[in-house]
């Protein structure tokens, strides 16, 4: 199921913050959305999931108008991990991984062997088993952010959309967390991630979005995109080159004209 951004603009009371913007991203990839503070990356991906409206434009799942799909329904299909680790209810980390699975409930049904399985799955594989039964309310930003990706995956969507997932997390959960991800997107599901982190999005990502006022500046495999002319341009950032196995990456290591 590919989903497709078409021509998207979006408004955010009288100032444009997308413009024109178009996309074709595919399953069974990572797709890192970059651009610079303002750019318009979490705004994209919230309208991605249709949790803003869009003022043109439309983003698609295949043929299916994600804003206009039934609701539970795209809740089945789109997951969304939001920047905000927050939870408003003091309720046991199990329990906040088990809400991922309400899209899949009828009306007052009791959770199924499969819903119950998909939690289980889901606590495994972000390793948040010992915190199962604690309150969220007690556990670090780190710990609540681990959760919230539980309850994600819990619903198994076909999509994840992710909003800066490494904001709260140390170095070593940061590759950890998006080790995870990429092994979601080697399942068949697509993942699209909003990161700063220039170096973790090479190593993490197939493909990157590159953007700069709210515009497209760059769409493509990650080698493609992420180049020196390109990220000088944008970001404003001198990189050299680091040998990471058999890969090489550009790592930022100071701004264009700084002395």
């Amino acid at each position: 199921m590919d989903l497709i951004i078409d021509a998207l603009g979006v408004k955010l009371g009288k100032r444009t913050v997308l413009s024109d913007v178009s996309a074709h991203l595919r399953p069974g990839r990572v797709t890192a959305i970059l651009g610079p503070n303002g750019a318009g990356k979490s705004t994209l991906v919230k309208a991605a999931a249709a949790l803003i409206d869009r003022s043109t434009g439309s983003v698609r799942l295949d043929t299916q108008d994600v804003a206009r799909m039934d609701p539970r329904a795209r809740a089945r299909a789109i997951g969304y991990l939001p920047q905000d680790a927050t939870v408003h209810w003091n309720i046991v980390a199990r329990d906040v991984v088990a809400l991922g699975r309400l899209p899949h409930l009828g009306a007052h049904a009791a959770p199924s062997p499969a819903d119950r399985a998909a939690v289980e799955r889901a606590v495994h594989d972000t390793e948040t088993l010992h915190l199962a039964h604690r309150p969220v309310g007690e556990l670090s930003g780190g710990e609540r952010a681990r959760v919230l990706l539980a309850r994600v995956l819990a619903g198994e969507p076909r999509w994840l959309l992710a909003d800066e997932p490494l904001a709260s997390l140390d170095p070593s959960h940061q590759i950890d967390l998006l080790t995870r991800l990429r092994g979601y997107a080697l399942g068949g599901a697509g993942v699209a991630i909003v990161l700063h982190d220039l170096v973790q999005a090479q190593r993490a990502a197939d493909d990157a979005l590159l953007l700069g006022d709210g515009q497209v500046v760059a769409f493509g495999p990650v080698a493609e995109v992420m180049t020196a002319e390109t990220l000088g341009r944008v970001f404003g950032v001198r990189v050299a080159p680091l040998e990471d196995g058999d890969r090489r990456l550009l790592v930022p290591v100071g701004r264009i004209g700084a002395a």
